[in-house]
């Protein structure tokens, strides 16, 4: 399942990681990538040991934590390995998948996931393209916006030609490893919340509370 929200990030929020994002703190890309994937990177990051970065790894975990979307979408068990990338005119990342475990710690990759921090109009290129069985999708969202999908895709981030394409991305290990699984889950849980919305709490509601509940127990890791 790939899916976006809007404004996950406030302009306030925004605004301090744009202004806490200095150039000078960015390094080659490539010192974060698979063996394979240097190859097809080129972009920069915000250096791991930079004195801001993990106060703004922080601010984008909490972010991610209290929306009610990603939360029952993705059944986050771990949020990890989050990055600040620059692009900058010329830049690009060719088509890759990113790594099953990633960190000291070797967290499940289960879900990939980009924050777009600049303007989509500040920039031309530098669309997120993933691919999967149903085709290529592009994403280039509103600042402050993000896009969730299975780390198991291929995709990629297509040339910059103007301007300046800042982002961040992290991964998360999910308590449902299975894409279907989740997307399962959470089909159930918005429709029961439809339910209790219009009806109160009617046995319909009770019923597929109690499947999602059983499900949500088989299917967890």
């Amino acid at each position: 399942m790939i899916f976006t929200i809007d404004n996950l990030l406030t302009t306030e929020e925004l605004d301090l990681l744009k202004n806490k994002l200095n150039p000078d703190d960015f390094v080659d890309g490539k010192t974060t990538a698979g063996w394979h994937a240097k190859l097809v990177k080129d972009n920069t990051q915000l250096k791991q040991n930079a004195p801001q970065a993990q106060d703004l790894r922080q601010l984008v975990i909490n972010a991610l934590k209290r929306n009610s979307i990603f939360d029952i979408g993705i059944r986050p068990k771990i949020i990890h390995s989050v990055l600040f990338s620059r692009y900058t005119e010329g830049m690009s990342y060719g088509s890759h998948v990113d790594n099953a475990l990633m960190g000291k710690e070797s967290y499940r990759s289960d879900v990939s996931l980009t924050i777009f921090l600049s303007p989509p109009d500040s920039y031309q290129g530098g669309e997120l393209v993933i691919e999967s069985i149903e085709g290529e999708r592009t994403f280039k969202l509103e600042a402050g916006s993000v896009v969730l999908y299975p780390s198991s895709f291929l995709h990629r981030v297509e040339p910059v030609t103007a301007g300046v394409r800042l982002v961040s991305v992290g991964w998360v290990q999910s308590f449902i490893r299975h894409p279907h699984q989740r997307e399962i889950l959470f089909d159930l849980d918005t429709a029961r919340r439809s339910i209790f919305a219009q009806q109160g709490k009617t046995i319909e509601f009770d019923l597929i509370s109690k499947t999602q509940a059983n499900l949500l127990r088989l299917w967890a890791d």
